[in-house]
């Protein structure tokens, strides 16, 4: 038998043990007076003799972090919401009972503790036990001395224990919520709303990208996993619903990078009656208040460097590769390979070449190229936009040259899609549209290196049967 089939073994029959000094040994519902982090945060500064004199009554609840047992005493610590609080236990100020629960207590039992606050002798807050309540028995070990979970690929596959070891990823998925609240606030500030549209579509398109395919069984037809929302967005604009928007999961059958996940998640939105222009200015704003909302400031440090959201810089696609004779695809050639992994600080690139964007409206001023811009920093693209095609004819050209292209062997091309076509010829205001992808921002405001760092569950390959199943029979 393995070490860790016989910790398994000895944490179960402490089951029984719990459960003989009646208590429940997966526990009931448990109302705590404060969290941990709302403890620290009042009374972290607090001063030994004032504790002393008020003695703060709490009730607390958090899974065991270490655990020192000396004699007719005791200390452990408490883990929730990423931080974690001193406990003391000692035999004379709880009941028989609850002291003989202590000594059966393992690291990562769920417990709650009801006291008061102290310093001890070496300043460190703590919660003087009264009264101890079991909660839920952990019955495999957590990472050794807690010290993190350093596994990578253990990380990502068991996102849960991951959370339990390090506390920097739960505060990387806190971020990220305070991201998204950040952009849905500034969204609704200027009169979008936030609409649904279908992850299963007849048709796909919207974006460059191989699907997913799957199939309805009662209708007996293919159907595909969205590649990108837009083109049922730009239908609602031309139903009158003038600024949309929509956070939505994406997903295209592609590789696998530090950047790339099959399932990512969009910000996309479309606002009638502006341009590209318009989105520029709205876009700098957007990405300065989020950095702040997130981080506390619009500098924020990424590997080492420090990106400005202050001061985000623009330049045309041809003012960035250096050369005015390039034109088409050998610019945005050149320019993914010269410019692109070395655009460090927020820069907007902006008047594509018209064969790589087959949604976007031309520039009067030169059909070789559209009003479209991408947003970068840290040698990430962050973000594309433009200001959307309108006229049905010329969209309808459009698709007809990426049929070709996908007759021609090119499995990213667009469909014909006849039914946008149809909602286009009722007439499409003049509209900019604009999608962020909300991982990649994630990455740049909580510093972490891959996607999947900013992802709760990215897809792994499967690793075959745990067979704790087998264990808990």
């Amino acid at each position: 038998m393995s070490l860790e089939d016989n910790l398994f073994d000895q944490r179960r029959a402490r089951i029984a043990q719990i459960e003989a000094l009646g208590y429940r040994s997966y526990g009931q519902r448990f109302d705590f007076t404060h969290t941990i982090p709302a403890i620290l945060a009042r009374y972290g500064t607090t001063e030994a003799a004032d504790l002393e004199r008020e003695k703060p009554r709490v009730s607390i609840a958090g899974r065991i972090q270490t655990l020192r047992r000396m004699g007719k005493a005791g200390f452990l610590h408490l883990s929730q919401l990423a931080d974690r609080l001193q406990v003391y236990v000692r035999k004379d100020a709880v009941s028989e009972k609850d002291y003989s629960l202590f000594e059966l207590l393992d690291l990562g039992d769920i417990i709650g503790v009801e006291g008061y606050l102290f310093r001890t002798r070496t300043g460190e807050l703590s919660v003087h036990a009264e009264k101890l309540f079991f909660l839920s028995k952990t019955l495999l070990s957590m990472p050794e001395k807690w010290h993190g979970l350093e596994d990578v690929e253990l990380r990502y596959r068991q996102r849960y224990l991951d959370l339990i070891a390090n506390p920097d990823s739960q505060r990387i998925f806190r971020a990220r919520a305070r991201m998204i609240s950040s952009i849905r606030r500034q969204l609704e500030e200027r009169g979008f709303i936030e609409v649904e549209t279908p992850m299963m579509q007849p048709l796909y398109g919207g974006a460059a990208a191989r699907p997913f395919i799957t199939h309805h069984n009662t209708l007996d037809m293919d159907l595909y996993l969205r590649i990108a929302p837009e083109l049922y967005l730009k239908r609602l604009i031309v139903g009158g619903m003038e600024r949309v928007y929509e956070i939505n999961r994406n997903f295209r059958n592609e590789g696998i990078s530090v950047r790339h996940n099959p399932e990512f998640t969009m910000l996309e939105f479309y606002q009638a009656y502006t341009d590209y222009n318009g989105l520029m200015d709205f876009t700098v704003e957007l990405f300065k208040q989020t950095a702040i909302d997130v981080t506390g400031s619009a500098v924020v440090n990424y590997q080492g460097m420090e990106l400005d959201f202050s001061n985000m810089r623009r330049l045309s696609m041809q003012e960035a590769v250096g050369d005015s004779s390039l034109k088409g695809e050998a610019l945005m050639h050149a320019f993914e390979e010269r410019v692109e992994p070395n655009l460090v600080q927020p820069t907007i690139i902006y008047d594509y070449p018209v064969e790589v964007s087959p949604l976007s409206k031309n520039k009067a001023s030169d059909p070789a190229f559209v009003e479209r811009f991408e947003i970068y920093a840290g040698g990430i693209e962050l973000g594309n936009a433009y200001t959307e095609l309108n006229d049905p004819q010329e969209q309808y050209r459009r698709f007809k040259l990426q049929v070709d292209l996908r007759a021609q062997g090119d499995e990213e091309a667009q469909p014909m899609d006849e039914d946008y076509l149809r909602a286009m010829s009722y007439g499409m205001p003049p509209t900019g549209g604009e999608g962020i992808g909300i991982d990649r921002l994630a990455m740049l405001l909580t510093d972490s290196k891959s996607i999947r760092d900013v992802i709760l569950f990215p897809l792994l390959r499967p690793e075959g049967e745990i067979g704790i199943g087998e264990k808990l029979k």
